[in-house]
This record gives C-alpha cells, sequence and structure tokens, in this order.
C-alpha cells in the first residue's frame, strides 16, 4: 500500500486487499499440491507445484517482507527451517561468528549439524564490537546475532556490528524473533538477513509452527528460495493463512506484552531484597546493562522477562504454585509461559558456556501473556512467597 505507514495499518492492509474476483477481505486459502499447465514450460500464474511455490505463501511472504522493511521474504516450516535455510547460504570451510548466548536449539544446530559440513563457529560476547572484530578471520562470512539474547537479554549494537561487517564484506544476520519487527527492524540498523520463528510473536496464539526469512537482497533471496525448493522446507499452506491472521493483531499484542512485561519486571526487581529471587533480567529496567542501547535500537522492550531463583530446588518449588502461567517451552504467545532453560531450551548448550552466560540451574524464561496484569503479578508474588518460606526454612535447619 502506497499509503500506508502506520504499522498496525501495513500489517491489516499490505499485501491483504480484498479479492478481485469475490471481494473477500480475507485472503483466500489455497489448499491445492499441483496447478494445471496450459503446455510445456506454460504454467499459469508461475505456479506448478506447492513445494515451490503455493499462492498463500506467496501472500504470506509479501506480507511479511512488508512488517519487515523488506523486499524479499521466504516463508519456512519452523524456526529452524529457518535457520537452515540461512546455513545454506554458506560453503565448507566457511567461518560464522555467532553470539555466545544463543537458542539452544541454534546452538545445537551449529554444533551437531553443520559443522560437519565444514562450516566453523566461534561463540563471542557481542556486546563487544571490539569482540567481534577480533574473532573474525579470512574466512568469515557470516556474524549471526540474537538481540536481546535467549534467554539471557543481552543486547547487541546491531547498527555497530553491520558498520564493522561491511567494511570487511562480511553478511550480518539477526535473529528478530523476540522482538518481532514491530518492536525492531533488524534490516533499517544494517543487516543483511533477518530471521523468524513466527511459531513465536507472529502466530502468538500457540498454533502455528512455522519460519521467516528477510532480506533486501535479490540474489540472497534466489539462493534461499532454490534450496527451500530442493529440500522442501515449506509450510502448510493453512498455517501461512493462520499467520495472516495473527499479524493483524501483531502491534496490538505487542503493546499488551510490553506493558505487562514491565510491570512483571518491576515487581521482581522489587522483590530481590528477599530471598527468593536473586536476579532480575529485562530491557526495560535501568539498571539493565544496555537499558540505553535498547531504548535507542527498538521501540520498545519485549515481553520477555528472567529470573534466577537460585537453584533447581527453587524453580520446582516456584512451578508448583503456577496457574496462569503455564509451564512450557515456546514463547510469544498471548497466554503467559515460564520455561526452565537449563534442562529444557537449553540443554544443547554447553554446561560450561551456560555457567559463564550466568545461566544456572535457577533461571526461569518468563513470557509474559496479555492477561491482566495485575493477575500475573499477584500469581509471581504468590509463588514466590513459597519459594522464599522454603529456602527460609532450609536456612534454619
Amino acid at each position: 500500500m502506497k499509503n500506508a505507514k502506520g504499522f498496525t495499518t501495513k500489517s491489516i492492509h499490505h499485501a491483504q486487499q480484498a479479492d478481485e474476483k469475490t471481494g473477500a477481505v480475507v485472503p483466500m486459502l489455497s489448499l491445492a499440491t499441483t496447478y494445471k499447465q496450459d503446455g510445456i514450460n506454460e504454467p499459469r500464474g508461475g505456479f506448478e507445484y506447492s513445494r515451490a511455490q503455493n499462492p498463500t505463501r506467496q501472500q504470506l511472504e509479501a506480507v511479511l517482507a512488508g512488517l519487515e522493511n523488506a523486499a524479499y521474504c521466504n516463508a519456512f516450516s519452523s524456526g529452524l527451517a529457518a535457520l537452515a535455510g540461512v546455513m545454506s547460504l554458506f560453503e565448507p570451510g566457511d567461518h560464522i561468528v555467532a553470539g555466545h548466548d544463543l537458542y539452544g536449539g541454534t546452538v545445537r544446530y551449529f554444533n551437531q549439524v553443520m559443522s560437519k559440513y565444514g562450516l566453523t563457529f566461534s561463540y563471542i560476547d557481542t556486546t563487544d564490537v571490539a569482540l567481534v572484530e577480533a574473532a573474525i578471520t579470512p574466512k568469515t562470512k557470516l556474524i549471526y546475532l540474537e538481540s536481546p539474547t535467549n534467554p539471557m537479554l543481552s543486547l547487541t549494537d546491531i547498527e555497530a556490528v553491520a558498520r564493522l561487517a561491511k567494511q570487511k564484506n562480511i553478511k550480518v544476520a539477526v535473529d528478530n524473533t523476540f522482538m518481532s519487527p514491530y518492536l525492531q527492524n533488524p534490516l533499517n540498523l544494517g543487516a543483511d538477513i533477518v530471521l523468524h520463528s513466527s511459531t513465536k510473536y507472529l502466530g502468538g496464539h500457540s498454533d502455528i509452527v512455522g519460519g521467516a526469512v528477510m532480506t533486501q537482497d535479490k540474489a540472497t533471496f534466489d539462493k534461499l528460495f532454490f534450496n527451500q525448493k530442493a529440500v522442501g522446507a515449506v509450510p502448510a499452506p493453512f498455517d501461512c493463512w493462520l499467520l495472516m491472521r495473527s499479524v493483524k493483531t501483531l502491534s496490538l499484542r505487542m503493546e499488551r506484552h510490553c506493558e505487562n512485561a514491565m510491570a512483571v519486571a518491576e515487581f521482581l526487581d522489587a522483590s530481590r531484597t528477599g530471598d527468593a529471587v536473586e536476579k532480575v533480567y529485562y530491557p526495560g529496567l535501568a539498571s539493565h546493562p544496555q537499558h540505553e542501547l535498547a531504548g535507542r535500537q527498538a521501540k520498545g522492550f519485549g515481553g520477555i522477562v528472567t529470573i534466577d531463583l537460585g537453584s533447581r530446588a527453587s524453580v520446582a518449588e516456584f512451578i508448583k504454585h503456577l496457574e496462569i502461567f503455564t509451564f512450557a517451552e515456546s514463547l510469544g504467545c498471548v497466554e503467559s509461559l515460564a520455561c526452565y532453560p537449563w534442562e529444557m531450551t537449553h540443554a544443547a548448550v554447553p554446561v560450561e558456556q551456560r555457567r559463564k552466560l550466568g545461566l544456572t540451574e535457577g533461571v526461569v524464561r518468563l513470557s509474559i501473556g496479555i492477561e491482566e496484569k495485575e493477575d500475573l503479578i499477584a500469581e509471581l508474588e504468590h509463588a514466590i512467597s513459597f519459594v522464599a518460606a522454603k529456602t527460609a526454612s532450609v536456612s534454619a535447619s
């Protein structure tokens, strides 16, 4: 839409105009696997077989590209499939500088899959651009970032890293899952590639598994398209249709996620004076080491709050008293979730690396939903009181 400037307007209308034939205001769902061709090499509308391209997926890709201010988008069957697509751009012998605090599935894929195919990885504290520069070798082809990181919520100055990378002809890829396109647009900050697990905030309702890669570069898009077609890591048309439905409310959901997360983080930070909550990690807190960068780089602080309760026993006690918060993997959905990274999302990360990051047996990642913040805080206060009481009992004995 040429006249659409606001994000919410784009999320509702960009590439989702009423159907020309029927006038339907909801995108049409095409479940077809194959398409009639008028002759040899004469497909209608460019569609031949849904592994290669599907009308509903093509429309979703246009929608998501618009939200990330990208020229191109490839929709994938999962966030990790999107990551695999990005990694397919590189050759044996290439070197990747990666953040040292990444989603455990990403680390598992790098260490246990891609390393077998000749790619090498250096895990660096990317919050320090000097360390990033020092890690670059003549074989470095990519700098791979999460900002904020999962689950410790550290931020990297994407613009500064992108500036460094361009000087050395290296691509920068940013996993923007935690922020969503509503809060942060890495391409605007100089990144070359943005990827999402659209299972999370983009989908937002715990009913879609998907991924997406966005870029401004046609050559990158073409390589991704070919590799995706060859491998078949494509989402089902119905999932694409659901995702287009979901992104229409993304801005509204993200505003509520951020509002609730700030309230929860402030409450938990105040609770640190007790014996239960040892640390609170949230970029919106003035005490966060990259608080200023968070305010400059994005227009909100996100919906994830990470806390350290000190021990596995305290985490076990804490989750016993949760009702509104569901103890489960994933994040970014309308319902609040509590996750135990040590044995769930980050079990594949080497123990010494986890400890170095501060990711201990006491860490809990809270994905703050869109419920009333008063209810969330009351439940957390209730659960923490049991942790505090148990801690006091153990200390007394």
